[in-house]
């Protein structure tokens, strides 16, 4: 347990970025498993849709560091080689 004020403060902010950012990340992996899906079931349309969605989810958890940029387009790319495999 943090003894200092600056440390309960430290532990407080932890706290609430840890939640947030389990959300976004929720979030995105949540998206990515729809397009997966979409793909499995052979829909192009709806493919596309969702990899348009995945792609904006993607980039916001890469501008807040929740994952690293490279990551991030790396993820959009071999996405988007799944679903132009698809259409």
């Amino acid at each position: 347990m943090p003894n200092t004020p600056s440390a309960k403060k430290r532990l407080r902010q932890n706290d609430k970025r840890r939640l947030q950012n389990r959300t976004l990340r929720s979030r995105m992996r949540t998206q990515l498993r729809r397009v997966r899906e979409a793909v499995a079931a052979g829909d192009g349309e709806k493919a596309q849709a969702e990899l348009r969605v995945a792609s904006k989810r993607l980039d916001q958890a890469a501008s807040k560091n929740l994952i690293h940029k490279n990551a991030a387009a790396r993820s959009k790319s071999r996405l988007n080689k799944l679903v132009k495999s698809v259409a």
